[in-house]
């Protein structure tokens, strides 16, 4: 059994790692934490967990704890982490795993010095409907791999307006906008299915100067972009070309994948509308012809809400393995930092204009 604290419960987690975790047999939610008192002490409530804090460090510390989740600002992954680090615990850290690629190396290898196992959140990795179509690409069902096309909304990033709980995001400093959560995920499912990027072009065109902060009539600059573009290569010589656009929406109207093969055409929607990529189930059809993801594919235990749980519940079965075979988890803090490498191969494609390499 392996026993889990949970920093930043009363936000995110609360809606995905929560339910996944107390729904698996491997492991044991024993510790909370948020930044007040109160608010950890409901959520310990509320999932049986015996010890709550207002303190990250103090529950690192906690003996009663094997593994560190941490779901908090991008901003406050770092300290997180490093207190994990320094007890000698297993830790998950959500996507993204740092405000920059700078802080993400420094992470990466403070995690792989200590020893212990490391992972962190882009479930869109582990979603069945992703690895089937992997499979289904490696099998030659659509011959060779000729051109990958995604079209996805970007929501509630990108448009003239935003919650007010996430204005925090419109300094590009926070590590958290339309590039870095939404093309982040999107990019890293495209490539579990299509291979990783060599090359990229890219713009990030900001379009709007001020954003208007929720229901309100108030008004905050924005520094971050409204839309990805992006044109790339891709491992085995397919182009690929993604576009991510914004909007107002809380729920998006989902996405288009299409995979041109020298035999076959593929195409994946979302099966109900609304989720992101990584998040949903797919309706997958080859060349008009409508697949199912086979059963096989879906290791998620029974009971476990659809949407995030899911797929972040498939990630911590794939931790737990890990941590039982004495093998990195899929995908490691390594794995992450050449994901914020592609993301800063981006950005430096749409500031000089130039395609960039991936290192």
């Amino acid at each position: 059994m392996i026993r889990v604290g949970v920093v930043g419960a009363s936000g995110w987690a609360d809606a995905s790692h929560l339910p996944a975790l107390t729904s698996l047999p491997a492991y044991e939610v024993t510790a909370v934490a948020t930044t007040k008192q109160a608010s950890a002490d409901r959520v310990a409530a509320a999932y049986g967990v015996r010890h709550a804090f207002a303190d990250a460090a103090e529950l690192a510390a906690h003996p009663d704890v094997d593994l560190i989740v941490v779901s908090v600002r991008v901003t406050g992954h770092a300290a997180v982490i490093r207190a994990a680090l320094d007890a000698g615990k297993h830790v998950v850290s959500e996507w993204p795993l740092a405000v920059d690629e700078g802080e993400a190396r420094e992470l990466a290898e403070a995690a792989t010095a200590s020893g212990v196992h490391h992972a962190v959140v882009l479930q869109g990795r582990h979603s069945p409907s992703a690895r089937f179509v992997a499979d289904l690409l490696a099998a030659g069902r659509i011959g060779t791999l000729q051109s990958a096309v995604l079209v996805a909304a970007g929501d509630p990033f990108g448009g003239d307006s935003i919650p007010a709980e996430l204005a925090w995001s419109l300094d590009p400093a926070s590590g958290n906008s339309i590039l870095t959560i939404m093309a982040g995920h999107f990019l890293a499912t495209l490539e579990r299915v299509a291979g990783r990027f060599t090359e990229v072009s890219a713009r990030l065109p900001r379009v709007h100067e001020r954003v208007r902060i929720g229901d309100t009539d108030r008004t905050e600059a924005n520094a971050t972009p409204d839309q990805v573009l992006v044109h790339g290569l891709l491992e085995g010589g397919a182009t690929a070309s993604v576009t991510i656009h914004g909007g107002n929406g809380r729920t998006p109207d989902g996405f288009l994948l299409k995979l041109a093969g020298s035999t076959g055409t593929l195409t994946a929607t979302p099966v109900d509308q609304g989720p992101f990529i990584h998040w949903s189930d797919w309706e997958i059809r080859v060349d008009g012809e409508l697949l199912t993801v086979p059963d096989s594919y879906g290791t998620v235990p029974i009971g476990i809400p659809a949407g995030p749980p899911a797929n972040i519940a498939a990630l911590y079965q794939e931790v737990a393995a890990a941590i039982t075979e004495g093998r990195r988890p899929d995908p490691d803090f390594e794995a992450a930092l050449r994901h914020h490498r592609l993301l800063t191969a981006i950005e430096r494609a749409a500031a000089s204009r130039t395609p960039q390499q991936i290192p």
